[in-house]
């Protein structure tokens, strides 16, 4: 089957993602403009190859083995931040602390928040992306959505927001969103983003190799309200290891590679902190990082509820 120009073979994921792990994609590409995304999704959909998105790398977890598809990335006209007078046009692969910082610059308020999520605009929007008590659905305006048979918009209420999630398919990308801010003092703007900036710094590690937070917050009763962090810390996971792959000493929701962590050893540090806090509390936690490829949990993982 031969690829479109601009595709590469065998491309290492690892590279593109913070925690340095997973294996390469059959297939990868960096649409710069809408129209080769569509052209890239258009071809998938006839070769019925699957598709795989990376943003920044910062919520994702590759198989060892790799992907057995085409893996996007958005590049160039994707990931522009423009100014609309209080509206922040974006392009999908645009970084949101990116986009936060502008807006501050700009003078405009409501995007703070997004200081604190170290991920793209598209992938904000696909998992509901919500912060330090800021929520995308309040300031987002409007998206477009590329898919195989062209690009439509979409209004947030069309896009099925939950906690962590949207109803968002594997064949749909986000390749704009526009914000909806208002002005207000850049000076004020910069100080809020100042202070929650601050707040991540003491409270989740930094400067490692990591992706986001690990497991959901759960809404289990059990729970008592607690975060999934204060759940594992209560269970005896913070600084637990498992070959290479660590759940860091300074926050137990967030997995560290070490050195050498495969996919693996995450997996693996990921069932064991999960059996402990099941066998402490009786709460099953659920992951909240994103799977790219076919990925085999250890035995530990199938536990009753």
């Amino acid at each position: 089957m031969a690829a479109p120009d601009g595709v590469e073979t065998e491309y290492p994921l690892a590279r593109l993602t913070t925690v340095r792990a997973g294996g390469p994609a059959d297939y990868f590409a960096r649409p710069g403009s809408e129209r080769e995304l569509i052209e890239l999704l258009a071809w998938a959909e006839r070769e019925s190859v699957p598709i795989g998105l990376v943003g920044s790398g910062s919520n994702l977890l590759v198989s060892d083995e790799g992907f057995r598809g085409l893996v996007l990335k958005l590049a160039d006209e994707l990931t522009r931040i423009a100014r609309d007078g209080t509206r922040v046009i974006c392009g999908g692969g645009a970084r949101l602390p990116s986009a936060a910082a502008k807006a501050a610059g700009w003078g405009l308020g409501g995007l703070e928040f997004g200081v604190n999520i170290p991920g793209t605009v598209g992938g904000a929007v696909r998992m509901n992306a919500n912060a330090y008590g800021g929520e995308l659905g309040r300031v987002l305006g409007e998206v477009t959505v590329c898919t195989a048979a062209g690009a439509d918009r979409r209004r947030p209420e069309e896009l099925g927001f939950r906690y962590r999630g949207s109803n968002l398919g594997p064949r749909e990308v986000v390749s704009e969103a526009v914000f909806a801010l208002t002005e207000s003092d850049p000076a004020d703007v910069k100080g809020t983003m100042a202070e929650m900036r601050h707040r991540r710094k003491e409270a989740q590690p930094s400067g490692i190799k990591t992706f986001g937070s690990t497991f959901m917050n759960p809404d289990d009763p059990r729970a008592e309200g607690r975060s999934a962090g204060q759940l594992l810390d209560g269970a005896g996971c913070r600084g637990l290891e498992v070959g290479g792959a660590r759940l860091s000493p300074k926050h137990a929701n967030f997995v560290e590679n070490t050195g050498a962590a495969t996919t693996e050893d995450i997996l693996a540090v990921m069932a064991e902190a999960r059996r402990r806090v099941h066998e402490r509390f009786g709460v099953l936690l659920e992951p909240e990082v994103q799977l790219l490829g076919d990925v085999d949990w250890p035995e530990e993982w199938a536990l009753e509820r």
